[in-house]
């Protein structure tokens, strides 16, 4: 749920409705831990956690695995990835020194000379220490031309929810009236006085998500209570949310309502009218910016306009005006059709060109587009093929842009792009373990119905096939999200350097093949991508490389369901799991937090037909007090504001009700990534490698 957002007051409904399909499970006994800082539910949280992390750190090597994590967080030699605004280069930076991180700025051509002279904006270690808070810096927004005026977006302890403030990157400190309370929310600039704010302003204001329902137009000296409301949404959107271009050849700012996780409905805010103008387009697509004064969106579903059929997948370019009157197919232009064994992963817009990252049979090509009198010219980019290829950032006022290249085995190459001109490689990462000897295949598994679901396999090069491959399995296989080769850092790196071979698996709900194979798997349709991910499992043992006594998988938030379903479901499969942050109680999901927002890939509970579907996968109502089921690692955090850590609670006392082996470790800050710092990272890679070591190896 990597672009899923925002919160929702804790009023937690304290009793499941009941069907006559429901069983005695549906009466949940254990409800009270969906309290999240309840005093009963932290007790049994400390001492969940006393069991299990005195388990992992007492293993030998469990020390030695966080040292070498942590080291290679803290390296000098990491690349600072940088977002380009108007020719300088910022930066966040974290390291040994710096915990909660610097944020600072260089010149282009410094950064590119490979020297850059950093100028430190903002020390969040040191305005954490003198307002006594625990901020974790979630974002911020630096109005265009000079990029000196910021909303600066923190987070205590890591949640969704922040508190947005206005920041002089020029005076570097804190000025300004624009000053907001802790929400989930969404703040952009319309000009240096003025703000578009969509927030929790009170009683009736969100969604039933947790979002922003109603967005106001905030003035520079004036309250926020006496804010002009100009959009109001419905409650059952997943929200409304601001928007922002401003780009030398145009400005423009608006409001993507989002009735539900994969539709969009775009409105353009008419600054002399004080106004919304709602966009002319279908509700099927993905927002992708604004060039120019053309708003460019991908397809989601076929689109047929104007005596033309564009297909799903697609990438379109619309003529704003054109949209304000109904005439959107006027002078519409498809920019990109993917092909059947292709789709579009990543879209970035600069000042006279877009950079589009496409996935052709799960490996990156990446192209530009140019406007011209007959369209848009779209030719390749010229960089290493057989990897990611990806658009770091692209600036709207100077024409550059940076791209970074890796695959499993080769660390990152961080390139730029000047003007059109050839990509030119300005930093490297070192290498981080020792490659030689090893080796990345590309498989393909057989499913139910017969789908060929494609799996990445790192492995030794003289792995015995004779089933005694320590093995760990990874997916996730929803909301259009694709795996794609990366360099293996954290867990990945620690699992392959001790004997391991690592699997990743493309399965259905992702977005590798474009919006057909995410929606493949869409809410009746689940089963599928469970059934993709155990047929890569027997692929896994029938081809010799493990068997079940070395095989274990691993998944995070949708992959955290992923997993659990699985493992209810075939217990036998596995002998190891890892369930980090996970949905697994799929009848309440969508009242707590933001799990409303998720109905659109899942289902609704509360409709009886869904609710079937829904149950008959859901992780923790199918716990089988007879079944045999393999230890379980799960993992979340106490402030992941995004998916309650309830779900993961409820599983590890349910299963502990049965006499079921599991591990549970709850970190008690960090967010939806269960790790707020770089420390708290390694050390949660840390506990994942000693446990899987522990359960397949040893």
């Amino acid at each position: 749920m990597k672009a899923i957002i925002l919160k929702l007051t804790l009023g937690i409904v304290m009793s499941a409705a009941i069907t006559s399909a429901g069983t005695a499970q549906d009466q949940d006994p254990y409800i009270w831990l969906e309290d999240v800082e309840g005093q009963r539910a932290l007790e049994w949280v400390g001492e969940r956690n006393k069991h299990s992390l005195g388990v992992l750190e007492a293993d030998d090597r469990f020390t030695g695995l966080m040292e070498g994590a942590l080291r290679d967080y803290n390296a000098d030699d990491k690349i600072a990835y940088g977002r380009l605004l108007g020719g300088s280069v910022h930066n966040f930076w974290q390291d040994e020194k710096n915990v909660r991180g610097i944020w600072r700025r260089a010149s282009l051509r410094s950064y590119k000379a490979g020297k850059p002279r950093w100028v430190t904006l903002m020390d969040l270690d040191q305005v954490a220490h003198d307002e006594d808070e625990n901020w974790v810096l979630k974002g911020r927004k630096c109005l265009a031309p000079d990029f000196g005026r910021c909303l600066v977006e923190l987070s205590r302890g890591g949640g969704d929810a922040v508190v947005t403030r206005e920041y002089d990157a020029v005076m570097k400190r804190f000025a300004g009236t624009f000053i907001t309370d802790e929400a989930k929310q969404e703040l952009v600039w319309v000009d240096p006085d003025t703000i578009m704010i969509g927030t929790d302003f009170g009683q009736g204001t969100v969604t039933d998500s947790g979002y922003p329902n109603q967005v106001r137009i905030w003035k520079r000296g004036y309250d926020l209570d006496t804010s002009k409301m100009i959009h109001e949404g419905d409650h059952s959107d997943v929200g409304s949310f601001p928007f922002a271009s401003h780009r030398a050849d145009s400005t423009y700012v608006g409001v993507r309502q989002a009735p539900d996780f994969f539709t969009n409905i775009l409105h353009i805010y008419d600054v002399e009218a004080e106004e919304m103008r709602r966009l002319d387009l279908p509700r099927a697509i993905d927002f992708k910016g604004i060039f120019g004064h053309d708003v460019v969106i991908q397809l989601r579903k076929g689109w047929r306009i104007s005596g033309r059929d564009i297909p799903a997948g697609a990438l379109v370019s619309v003529n704003i005006a054109d949209a304000y009157g109904g005439t959107s197919g006027a002078n519409l232009k498809v920019i990109f059709t993917p092909t059947a064994s292709s789709s579009i992963d990543d879209v970035q817009i600069g000042k006279d060109r877009m950079f589009i990252s496409v996935l052709e049979d799960v490996t990156g090509k990446l192209y530009s587009a140019i406007p011209s009198n007959k369209g848009w010219d779209v030719t390749e980019i010229a960089v290493p093929e057989n990897g990611s290829l990806n658009v770091v950032s692209a600036d709207e006022w100077t024409d550059a842009a940076f791209l970074n290249y890796e695959n499993f085995l080769q660390p990152d190459t961080l390139y730029a792009v000047e003007r059109g001109g050839e990509p030119e490689a300005i930093q490297s990462l070192p290498a981080r373990f020792e490659a030689d000897g090893l080796v990345t295949e590309q498989k393909f598994a057989v499913s139910i119905d017969g789908t060929r679901i494609p799996y990445f396999l790192i492995r030794k090069a003289d792995t015995e096939m004779d089933g005694t491959t320590p093995t760990m399995l990874y997916g996730y296989g929803g909301f259009e999200i694709s795996m794609t080769p990366a360099y293996l850092a954290g867990f990945g790196k620690l699992w392959l350097e001790n004997g391991g071979a690592y699997v990743i698996a493309n399965i259905r709900g992702g977005g590798e093949f474009g919006p057909a194979w995410h929606q493949a798997v869409l809410k009746e349709n689940r089963q599928l991508a469970f059934d993709d991910f155990i047929a890569v499992a027997e692929n896994l043992i029938s081809t010799g490389l493990t068997s079940v006594k070395h095989l274990g998988i691993r998944g995070g938030s949708n992959g955290g369901l992923l997993v659990g379903a699985v493992v209810t479901q075939r217990p036998e499969l596995f002998n190891a799991v890892i369930c980090a942050v996970p949905l697994l109680d799929m009848m309440r999901y969508h009242t707590l937090l933001a799990g409303a927002s998720w109905m659109g890939e899942y289902g609704d509970p509360d409709v009886p037909a869904e609710r079937a579907y829904i149950r008959a996968y859901s992780p923790y109502q199918n716990v089988d007090p007879a079944a045999e089921y393999p230890e379980m690692f799960i993992y979340t955090s106490t402030k992941d504001d995004r998916v309650h850590p309830g779900h993961g609670r409820k599983m590890a006392a349910r299963l502990m009700e049965y006499d079921k082996p599991v591990l549970y470790y709850e970190n008690t800050e960090g967010g939806h990534s269960a790790a707020a710092n770089l420390k708290q990272r390694a050390y949660t890679d840390a506990l994942q490698a000693v446990y899987a070591l522990k359960k397949l190896k040893d």
